[in-house]
């Protein structure tokens, strides 16, 4: 497993950007390049939702809530995984949460907060 530490979440208003960035601090680059990284936000009572996701080949996946706003990229040599966030809107606001998977291995980041307010 991975230990993910996110970074650069905060408060902007409607219309701004973000990027949030997390990194997989202690594992090996050969490592972090087997596992396929996502997004994930939880706003106070909802689910956990998947806002985007890249796999080991490159692969991204979208949600149609953010898509056209919101793109992800991973760096393997620095094992880190970004989400530019652009056109925020009020319904963008909840704890976005960094995630790694290979298999039945999932680590979870502690999250970081997003909110989009005027």
């Amino acid at each position: 497993q991975l230990q993910l530490v996110e970074s650069g979440g905060g408060l902007v208003q409607p219309g701004g950007s973000l990027r949030l960035s997390c990194h997989a601090s202690r594992a090996i680059t050969s490592v972090f390049r087997g596992y396929d990284m996502a997004w994930y936000r939880q706003a106070p009572g909802n689910q956990r939702e998947l806002v985007a996701m890249i796999t080991t080949s490159g692969i991204i996946n979208i949600a149609d809530s953010v898509k056209g706003r919101f793109t992800i990229t991973r760096d393997n040599s620095r094992k880190t995984v970004n989400l530019q966030m652009n056109g925020l809107k009020s319904e963008d606001t909840a704890v976005y949460y960094c995630n790694a998977q290979q298999g039945s291995l999932i680590s979870w980041g502690q999250g970081t907060q997003v909110t989009v307010s005027s």
